[in-house]
């Protein structure tokens, strides 16, 4: 039976991934790196993130086919500070590795470098014992569209999206940029294939999400009579089931047609206007101007606002529009192709779905209603053993 290693499976867009593969991939196992004392907690952490997906009963079903790693990417101790034991099991029996983890804190320089760094860089070591072990399938990392650097009204293609001499938005983007440098020095000789999603936000089959930094600056934006965005800007904004059936798919293919994937919606991103005017005529409001003039004036509002004290809602807002301002105002999409043409499904437009995210997010105040972990169903014993 195959073994994937896989970082990043208690977090969002990991979950949607590992849902995928349990379901698509029936005779796959899991090793998932948890940061965890012990294993009851991680499963408790594995049940918060994909409870999202599926009932108690599919998910205690596919426990049987998970194997718990210990582990954290942020740790100072050797091999991602997994148990010696561990990590032997976990080498010999993998035969590729999918690094989803990442910090996306896009204000942190030390959160960037600790997790998507040097995490990074022991996740890369741990795929090359494996392949010194016994040979690696594939690596398959999960990056971002931010590695492009500064751009404005531009599609750019998978192979032109890295210039080393362009200025970055962030230290996300910048540190993600050498993560894939890392992997393609450091892994000589081993397929490799990397994603870049764009704007993940939401989902196109359900209105429940449980991610919530993109979602509430959209609201906020929407909410406002005025935004600071030209109407004809385009949003490349993808929804993340989409995403997670990309990458779970490309990365079980024996022989991808490329190295390189945007998992965008390319010449299908929608102006901002369009957006906006669906979203009025859905929810029954009037849609916002545009003022693209505005930018820079709104800027040094959200700068202000993030001076209020750290827990206020104020704080919170000016902090999202800081942060997440220039990726929806830079007007840049990214080249689709070839992943749509590698899976045989486009996006689903961001229109045909933001109505009920917005007012789902709303409503439950941009929380998810988590659940608590249920108690492991007993399995009934067989006559004979119940005679015995």
């Amino acid at each position: 039976m195959k073994t994937v290693f896989v970082t990043g499976a208690t977090g969002y867009l990991g979950g949607y991934t590992v849902t995928r593969l349990l379901r698509d991939q029936p005779e796959l196992r899991l090793a998932l790196l948890v940061r965890g004392k012990d294993e009851r907690e991680a499963t408790e952490k594995l049940w918060r993130s994909l409870q999202l997906h599926m009932d108690a009963r599919e998910f205690w079903s596919a426990i049987s086919r998970i194997d718990f790693v210990l582990g954290d990417l942020t740790s100072t101790k050797l091999r991602l500070g997994i148990a010696p034991d561990a990590y032997e099991r976990t080498v010999r029996s993998v035969e590729s590795v999918l690094h989803i983890a990442a910090s996306l804190n896009r204000k942190s320089e030390k959160a960037c470098l600790n997790t998507n760094l040097r995490g990074t860089l022991a996740v890369i070591e741990l795929a090359r014992d494996v392949q010194a072990r016994g040979g690696l399938r594939r690596y398959s990392h999960v990056s971002t569209v931010a590695v492009c650097g500064e751009r404005d009204r531009e599609t750019v293609q998978e192979d032109d999206a890295v210039d080393w001499d362009r200025s970055d938005y962030d230290p996300y983007g910048r540190t993600k940029k050498f993560c894939e440098h890392m992997a393609h020095v450091l892994l000589p000789g081993v397929q490799k294939t990397i994603f870049r999603p764009s704007i993940v936000m939401g989902d196109s089959t359900r209105p429940e999400t449980s991610q919530f930094d993109m979602v509430r600056a959209f609201c906020v934006l929407a909410d406002l009579p005025v935004v600071p965005v030209r109407a004809e800007a385009r949003q490349d904004i993808v929804n993340a089931d989409w995403v997670g059936r990309a990458i779970a798919t490309v990365h079980m293919k024996a022989q991808p047609k490329y190295d390189i994937y945007h998992l965008a919606a390319g010449e299908q991103s929608l102006p901002a206007e369009a957006i906006a005017r669906e979203l009025a005529f859905a929810v029954g409001k009037r849609a916002p101007r545009f003022v693209g003039a505005a930018e820079k004036p709104f800027a040094s509002a959200a700068e202000v606002m993030m001076r209020f004290p750290r827990k206020s809602s104020v704080a919170l807002v000016g902090s999202l529009l800081h942060v997440f301002l220039p990726y929806i105002t830079y007007d840049t999409v990214f080249d689709n192709t070839r992943i749509v043409s590698e899976i045989g499904a486009s996006p689903v437009p961001f229109t045909a779905y933001c109505a009920e995210l917005y007012r789902w997010a709303k409503k439950h105040e941009f929380a998810y209603p988590y659940a608590p972990l249920p108690a492991r169903p007993v399995l009934a014993q067989s006559p004979e053993v119940q005679s015995v």
